[in-house]
């Protein structure tokens, strides 16, 4: 994503990561990128602050850094994906300094982040406030929809992955019952994808070596999204349902198995299509 802003961007990147020497090499690398010492400097001299972090707690502490140095200029952009009552929380805290929130989590995996198509689904206080921010957005992403009010962003991201998760599990079921009945799991693949079972995870993302060139089946599950973050965003999702009085069938049990993965020897950080090499019959 930093990469699209620093190519396509028409003015300077400042860039701020714990990591400091991700953030020397990066502006090493892109004339338009300055380092920025922290957060709160870099709020104090960007207008548009975007933001990625793993949990809740990093972005409320970062929000915390960074919060006197916005005003009514400033335009706060969230992509971490966390629970929509965090995002309507930090939101609230934003617009008492007169700034403009956003939560803005993306699909469209680690391909989409390098190629500039992802899908950002957004929660703003308006629609104009939206409208405002689409430009930046572009030049990171292919698509750009508001959801609805600030929180609505981060419910489209738990509901969609939570559907994520249980297409990749039901595609996997079925190439392994294949596999089990006498027939070639990749010519099934094949058959899926121009035939109603068709879905993401098996057209883009299949589990099976060799269905999909590109898929992280072929590179042993490396790369792609990994098992544990795909553990955490179903930790969030349930959550939220049990919070709105709902139980989720599917994907109580997508839940429960991608917590199990995550916790395996060696499938933390692979890509969450390894759930085929690990479900039993």
């Amino acid at each position: 994503m930093a990469k699209n802003l620093a190519a396509k961007t028409q003015g300077d990147l400042l860039v701020y990561d714990v990591n400091k020497a991700a953030v020397e090499k990066f502006v090493d690398q892109y004339p338009k990128a300055k380092a920025a010492e922290s957060p709160a400097e870099l709020a104090d001299k960007a207008s548009t602050v975007i933001t990625m972090l793993p949990e809740a707690s990093h972005v409320q502490s970062v929000y915390a850094s960074l919060i006197d140095a916005i005003d009514q200029d400033s335009f706060l952009i969230d992509s971490s994906t966390i629970d929509a009552e965090s995002a309507r929380s930090i939101a609230k805290q934003v617009m008492e300094r007169k700034a403009t929130p956003f939560d803005a989590p993306v699909s469209g995996g680690a391909v989409g982040a390098e190629n500039g198509t992802l899908t950002f689904m957004v929660g703003a206080p308006s629609e104009a406030d939206f409208e405002k921010i689409k430009p930046t957005l572009a030049l990171m992403g292919r698509n750009s929809i508001l959801c609805g009010s600030n929180g609505t962003g981060q419910v489209a991201k738990l509901c969609n992955n939570m559907l994520l998760a249980v297409s990749m599990i039901g595609v996997s079921e079925a190439l392994l019952l294949a596999g089990r009945l006498g027939m070639d799991p990749k010519l099934l693949g094949s058959i899926m994808n121009t035939s109603t079972g068709r879905c993401w995870s098996s057209d883009t993302n299949n589990p099976h070596p060799g269905v999909i060139p590109t898929a992280p089946a072929n590179r042993d599950y490396a790369g792609g999204f990994a098992n544990k973050l795909m553990a955490k965003d179903l930790r969030l999702a349930m959550k939220a349902a049990f919070d709105s009085g709902t139980t989720p069938i599917l994907g109580t049990t997508a839940a429960q198995i991608y917590s199990d993965l995550s916790t395996m020897n060696d499938y933390d950080t692979l890509d969450f299509s390894s759930v085929y090499k690990v479900i039993k019959f």
